[in-house]
């Protein structure tokens, strides 16, 4: 039997493709419409906004904890949170909480290892960007990165936050960022982490000027990995 799966929600979009594509490629290993459990937990956004603005991680990782914990009655072996910019919280919950964590950026580094991938781009929230979520995975591989500039961070965060998390996609978001990554790809990036969840709503292998990590989705299969491994799902 697979192991139970917890997602801690941020942003609704984020959440709803990761939940998604935990059903869908729960179908590809285990046949049609089986996944394995799944439950979710999500505060409201503007909690988790409240703290982040001001710069106040271990508020955010109270939150976390608050969805961790009523999530661990449900019955899941582990935790997942599709939401890049709030694993800086990561050093506040670590060893507080009540189950075992997937990390994101972790999971995107092996893949970005598993690709020999050497240098790549980093998108995603000011917040995230201007972080060490990512630099210190990528750094424990030997991978460097690429940081978007200060007014691409800028405009960036205002799509993600006025936009993607609101389930509105227009053309000219595509079309930022495809500029960015072009100018990535130009300072000899080989790939770009979609490290925003909702990122890969808009961008893909097929419009990126480079191939993706698609973050939300990655995490996801990892997931499924997991749930599928024997000692996950062996009851504690």
């Amino acid at each position: 039997m697979a192991a139970h799966i917890g997602i801690v929600a941020c942003s609704a979009e984020g959440a709803a493709l990761c939940y998604r594509t935990i059903c869908a490629v729960g179908a590809e290993q285990l046949g049609p419409h089986d996944h394995p459990e799944v439950s979710v937990h999500s505060l409201p956004l503007a909690r988790y906004v409240d703290h982040i603005e001001r710069n106040d991680w271990r508020g955010v990782a109270g939150l976390m904890l608050a969805s961790a914990e009523k999530l661990a009655r449900c019955g899941p072996r582990f935790l997942i949170c599709p939401d890049n910019t709030v694993h800086q919280a990561f050093p506040f919950l670590e060893g507080r909480s009540p189950l075992p964590w997937l990390h994101i950026a972790d999971v995107v580094a092996a893949e970005a290892v598993r690709r020999g991938y050497r240098k790549v781009g980093l998108t995603g929230t000011r917040w995230l960007v201007e972080s060490d979520v990512y630099p210190s995975r990528l750094k424990n591989h030997n991978i460097s990165f690429v940081r978007p500039t200060r007014d691409e961070r800028a405009e960036g965060n205002r799509i993600i936050m006025a936009e993607l998390v609101r389930g509105i996609f227009t053309a000219g978001q595509v079309a930022f960022y495809q500029r960015v990554i072009s100018r990535m790809r130009d300072q000899e990036c080989d790939a770009v982490i979609l490290g925003c969840t909702e990122i890969p709503l808009i961008m893909n292998d097929t419009n990126s000027p480079l191939p993706t990590l698609d973050s939300t989705r990655l995490l996801a299969r990892a997931a499924v990995a997991r749930a599928l491994d024997s000692d996950a799902a062996r009851p504690g």
